[in-house]
C-alpha cells in the first residue's frame, strides 16, 4: 500500500464503477479468476451494448482470459466456452513492471551496474565510411 494512504481519487472513481454497475449493467458471466462481465442493460436500437469487467482483486488487465477479451471487444456475441487448460499452458503471472520484482538483466543499475566487457568485436559506424 502506498505510504501516503489510499488515493481518493482511485477510492470515488471504484465507488461510481459500482454504482455504474449496480444501476445500469447486467451480469454476463464469470470467469475462472472470479472477475465479473457486464454488459449495459439499456442499450437498444441497434446500438452496441457497453461492456467491461469487475475485477476480483487487483485490477490488471492480464488476468482477462482469453474467451472473455474476445467477449469484450465484440469479436464474439457471447463469451467462448472455457475449454481449461493445456498442458502447455503456463500459469497467470502478474505484470511485475515497475515493481520490486520486475526483471532486471545483469548490467542494470539495480543489479550493481556493471555490465561485462566489451569483447571488440564491434566497430562503430561513422558517417561517410
Amino acid at each position: 500500500m502506498d505510504r501516503r494512504g489510499p488515493n481518493p481519487y482511485i477510492w470515488r472513481m471504484t465507488i461510481g464503477t459500482r454504482l455504474h454497475t449496480w444501476l445500469h449493467g447486467r451480469l454476463v458471466g464469470r470467469d475462472s479468476l472470479g472477475n465479473a462481465y457486464y454488459e449495459d442493460k439499456r442499450a437498444g436500437g441497434g446500438e452496441r451494448a457497453r461492456r467491461w469487467v469487475m475485477f476480483r482483486g487487483a485490477v490488471e488487465a492480464s488476468k482477462v482470459p482469453a474467451e472473455w477479451h474476445c467477449w469484450l471487444h465484440y469479436t464474439t456475441a457471447a463469451a467462448l466456452p472455457e475449454q481449461g487448460h493445456r498442458p502447455w499452458q503456463k500459469p497467470h503471472l502478474a505484470n511485475l513492471t515497475g515493481t520490486a520484482d520486475s526483471y532486471r538483466p545483469v548490467g542494470h543499475d539495480y543489479q550493481g551496474g556493471q555490465r561485462a566487457r566489451a569483447t571488440g568485436d564491434y566497430e562503430a559506424w561513422t558517417p561517410g565510411s
